[in-house]
């Protein structure tokens, strides 16, 4: 069934009302990328020398290189790590518009949403973001210790992470927080496992570029479909 909701998403994408939400999001994704990208090699270009070689990229020097069109490479292969925090932070920015093509195709009965304004989307996306920032790091001591086990590891974390958050903004656009919470605890099992649908494809360069915009569509989908509407005329 969470693979329904999915391929829901997926088969949307052509849909002009979210043509214009797709094309946005890609371009908000890829700009969030941009700066986790910048900001973190920066921060480790504090770390390390200003030069050295890694497998297949080849020789980096940091400031130079890493942020010009020579680190691309070395961007792609961080987007596996990055994509997380960008993910949750287009989430609190972009998910009402997300969902609103998605029901207006889907769902036209419902009556209107409660809207979650800018500045409370942002500010919940920040906050969450401090925790996905903060869990990743503590779990990278487990994916360098345990390398064979790190990609089980990074989708298990994430998906628990990215599900509690898809799962809680999509309801809190139709319930209040506690009722947000409830539907959370009612279905934890089925939203961990749609969070680790969306964390796997984060692992992917390009095609995780796709998964904010997917990832708030599928849950959508996924909300209505684990709860009946008595409001439904048709």
């Amino acid at each position: 069934m969470i693979l329904s909701d999915f391929i829901k998403a997926v088969g949307q994408l052509s849909d002009r009302r979210f043509l214009g939400v797709l094309g946005l999001g890609i371009g908000l994704t890829v700009a969030l990328l941009v700066a986790f990208y910048a900001a973190f090699v920066i921060l480790i270009g504090w770390l390390l020398p200003d030069s050295f070689s890694l497998p297949v990229i080849g020789e980096i020097t940091w400031i130079d290189n890493a942020l010009t069109i020579a680190g691309i490479p070395l961007m792609l292969l961080l987007s596996i790590f990055l994509m997380v925090p960008v993910a949750s932070a287009f989430t609190g920015i972009f998910l009402d518009r997300i969902a609103d093509a998605v029901e207006a195709q889907h769902y036209p009965y419902l009556p209107p949403a409660r809207h979650i304004g800018f500045v409370e989307g942002l500010g919940d996306g920040l906050k969450f973001l401090g925790v996905i920032v903060g869990v990743n790091l503590v779990a990278l001591i487990a994916y360098i210790a345990m390398p064979p086990l790190a990609p089980f590891l990074f989708w298990i974390v994430n998906g628990v992470l990215l599900g509690r958050e898809y799962a809680q903004m999509v309801a809190l656009r139709r319930r209040d927080a506690g009722g947000a919470a409830q539907f959370r605890n009612t279905h934890k099992a089925t939203i961990f496992a749609a969070g680790v649908l969306m964390a796997v494809p984060l692992t992917i360069p390009v095609v995780n570029l796709l998964v904010p915009v997917l990832g708030a569509a599928t849950f959508t989908h996924l909300y209505h479909r684990l709860n009946a509407h008595p409001s439904r005329t048709g």
